[in-house]
């Protein structure tokens, strides 16, 4: 069986674009060649699976009051079990935590995050082996999104909670046994401040191509 990376995230790993001339096919979308997982899997080569999991403004583990079905907590369990045995699980969530309505700090949404991580530690669908899990830190919300269009539905906030949350992530992460990567850097765009360019998706597969393999044996 091929070795299953399990990648669990929100816009940023659904592929979503938010400026069409930046997309080959002109849509909301980043098509297959785009998207950092597929671009991952082309990377990894045919010995591994990269399952995508991204939906639109997931959280770690609060719910939205405007839009249902959006808390990672409430969906890990039978995500882990639909995709068993997993090889990886990577997690890159955290951008959505900060919007104003939650009243969450950096430091509280790592703890969302730990206890997301706890909750996949927890679950039978390693095939008996350790849990193998990769938090990914987004990068920080750039300060042009409060001047964008959606600086009235994120809130304030965000921007200087979304640089905090690699250093809190970090630690949370060191607490409870689990791999850290920090995302800062890859190219976000210049519309929303917020989702990834098709560049920064190549530069996000680039960086977990170099990785994955170290931490799937």
């Amino acid at each position: 069986m091929k070795k299953h990376i399990l990648c669990v995230g929100d816009s940023n790993t659904h592929g979503y674009c938010a400026d069409p001339a930046d997309c080959a096919d002109g849509g909301i979308r980043f098509n297959e060649n785009e998207r950092w997982t597929r671009l991952l899997q082309k990377a990894l080569g045919e010995e591994y699976l990269v399952i995508e999991e991204g939906l639109s403004g997931r959280t770690t583990c609060f719910d939205d009051p405007i839009h249902e079905g959006l808390n990672a907590l409430n969906y890990i369990y039978p995500c882990l079990k639909s995709h068993e045995d997993v090889d990886l699980l990577i997690i890159m969530l955290g951008t959505n935590d900060t919007k104003d309505r939650f009243y969450a700090s950096a430091a509280c949404i790592a703890i969302g995050m730990a206890r997301l991580v706890k909750k996949a530690q927890s679950c039978e669908c390693w095939g008996g082996k350790q849990p193998n899990i990769l938090v990914v830190a987004p990068p920080p919300i750039g300060e042009g999104m409060l001047r964008s269009p959606v600086a009235a539905t994120m809130g304030s906030l965000c921007v200087e909670k979304s640089r905090e949350l690699a250093h809190y992530y970090k630690e949370q992460c060191d607490l409870i046994g689990c791999h850290f990567m920090d995302a800062n850097g890859c190219e976000f765009n210049q519309i929303d401040f917020m989702h990834l360019t098709r560049k920064g998706h190549a530069q996000l597969a680039e960086r977990l191509a170099q990785l994955v393999p170290q931490l799937v044996k």
